[in-house]
């Protein structure tokens, strides 16, 4: 059913919203004084959004998302809002990870890797990792608002990038919640026990390896390309596949740079470089 929005905005007070707030444990804040707090960010943009939600957990936004592909709704993720170019605004349903999905785990330092909930700052992770001479490589200047999501979503560069590349470089595997309320797990291997990931790899593969040439040919040659899909990555995985099979395609990687235009990212398995 697609919902009726009166001047851009959802009524408060409609069963919908109610319906989506009682749904969930987080907050469905769809009131004027939210929509024009989150209507802008970092850039020189201002957009109201048609609401927020501020989930409690991975579960609300599952809910949420489902609730969305119901009612005809964009969705919006949404992290510290650093972004300059405008991608944390529009008129969408915001989905706002920031506030409640930051936990962090144990830091694993025999693989140097971490797992961590999107909503995450950067600063976060690094005061985990540095008591084991640890650190994520990337590094932004917005490093105490910028969460982990949205600089997987960015392909986040910074500072140190030069030595240790972007962050997608450095991401190991994603744990994504797809338009229609479904999730996956997407990391190397991923595909040979989630038919569901198996599937979407291999329309992936059938979507990029015909147009292998023209990537090629028209994709930037840059250590900082942070322009679009990554495709050009997902095209190198692809041709290293011998005999097509495809278990082992990486999709984190298409993920990365994707600016949640492909799933709402809710999880990340991150890998650490020693600290100098």
């Amino acid at each position: 059913m697609q919902l009726p929005i009166a001047d851009d905005q959802l009524d408060p007070s409609s069963e919908a919203v109610l319906e989506l707030d009682q749904l969930i444990e987080g907050d469905a804040r769809f009131n004027q004084h939210d929509r024009m707090l989150y209507s802008t960010d970092a850039s020189m943009y201002q957009v109201e959004p048609v609401g927020v939600v501020v989930p409690a957990t991975i579960n609300d936004v599952q809910i949420t998302m489902d609730w969305c592909a119901r009612h005809g709704l964009a969705i919006l993720p949404r992290g510290g809002g650093t972004s300059l170019a405008g991608q944390t605004v529009n008129r969408a349903v915001v989905i706002d990870c920031s506030s409640r999905l930051r936990s962090i785990g144990p830091v694993d330092v025999d693989r140097r890797r971490v797992d961590v909930e999107s909503g995450v700052v950067l600063d976060a992770i690094q005061e985990a990792a540095r008591p084991h001479g640890l650190r994520f490589g990337p590094e932004v200047s917005t490093s105490s608002h910028a969460t982990i999501g949205g600089m997987i979503s960015n392909r986040s560069a910074g500072l140190h990038s030069r030595r240790w590349g972007m962050t997608d470089a450095h991401v190991l595997g994603v744990d994504i919640v797809c338009a229609d309320g479904s999730s996956m797990r997407l990391e190397k291997g991923a595909a040979c026990h989630d038919r569901h990931v198996a599937e979407l790899t291999r329309q992936v593969a059938e979507i990029v390896l015909p147009l292998g040439d023209v990537i090629d040919q028209r994709y930037p040659k840059l250590t900082r390309n942070v322009g679009g899909y990554a495709l050009d990555r997902v095209l190198a995985e692809l041709r290293s596949c011998e005999g097509g099979d495809y278990s082992e395609v990486n999709l984190s990687g298409l993920i990365a740079g994707s600016e949640g235009s492909l799933g709402v990212i809710t999880g990340a398995s991150l890998s650490l470089v020693e600290d100098p």
